[in-house]
């Protein structure tokens, strides 16, 4: 568990590229998808569009984009951790401060602040997790949606 914890906070620490990060625009969705080598499919429910990277190894990361094109939401799963600077930008910082000060290393990772929710949970093979910024959900979309 002690090298779980070193990869989280290490890919924390990761420089980022140009990425459709939470909270940033949703036109570079397209650098997502060549880091991760992955194939995109973008559906739309009428509140808002869900831009899907599937990549090797049954790897994805859902980005969920408002009508006004900002990313308000992220959902990840599969069997390597996701390179969290790349998903959450700025709101890195904040997870690596929760990370380094959680006691049991075992337990799912929450934060649940009025700026930022995240909630993440792995093991060796298997990791799954959402992030999102309450006050950029569209009108009517709850929570639970992101997924």
């Amino acid at each position: 568990m002690v090298l779980l914890a070193g990869l989280c906070i290490a890919s924390l620490l990761l420089p980022s590229r140009a990425s459709a990060v939470l909270g940033g625009d949703a036109t570079s969705v397209e650098a997502d998808r060549q880091q991760m080598k992955a194939n995109l499919a973008v559906t739309s429910n009428g509140r808002y569009e869900v831009h899907e990277l599937q990549a090797g190894g049954g790897n994805a990361v859902r980005e969920f984009v408002s009508p006004d094109g900002k990313v308000f939401g992220v959902a990840w799963k599969g069997t390597v951790m996701p390179q969290y600077s790349q998903l959450l930008g700025s709101y890195t910082k904040e997870l690596a401060k929760a990370a380094e000060s959680r006691r049991n290393h075992r337990a799912p990772l929450v934060i649940h602040e009025p700026g930022f929710v995240f909630s993440a949970f792995g093991h060796m093979r298997f990791y799954s997790g959402r992030a999102y910024i309450p006050s950029l959900l569209p009108a009517g979309v709850l929570p639970q949606e992101i997924q």
